[in-house]
């Protein structure tokens, strides 16, 4: 399974973005062969509008089936959403602790978005 979670680093000690459509990258972690990639989404960063629809489609091209972030508005969660994959929301500082969070299933899975749109 894939995981992808909002951050501004390179590796798994690396923090955990409260933003998900304007983070400045995605880690994509591969639980089966506990492998990442690291995906850009420089383009969002000063994104006018669409960030979050935007980098919501990049997650989805990655083959995520999970994003954990700190924040998800509404117009990327639909997209999730709609592309089956679970948003779980997390005050974690790293995405090492994040992903331990997630092993030990101590993350909840969001019904819904938890920040209005253009959140910063």
């Amino acid at each position: 399974m894939k995981i992808a979670f909002s951050t501004s680093g390179r590796d798994l000690t690396a923090p955990l973005d409260r933003r998900f459509g304007r983070t400045a990258a995605f880690l994509v972690y591969d639980t089966d062969t506990r492998t990442f990639t690291v995906v850009d989404n420089l383009q969002n960063l000063n994104a006018a509008q669409g960030a979050g629809i935007q980098a919501a489609q990049a997650v989805v091209d990655t083959g995520a089936q999970a994003v954990v972030t700190g924040n998800c508005g509404p117009k990327a969660f639909r997209v999730l959403e709609a592309a089956g994959i679970k948003v779980y929301n997390s005050s974690a500082v790293t995405i090492e602790e994040a992903l331990g969070l997630y092993r030990e299933g101590r993350l909840v899975e969001a019904s819904s978005a938890n920040v209005e749109g253009h959140w910063m």
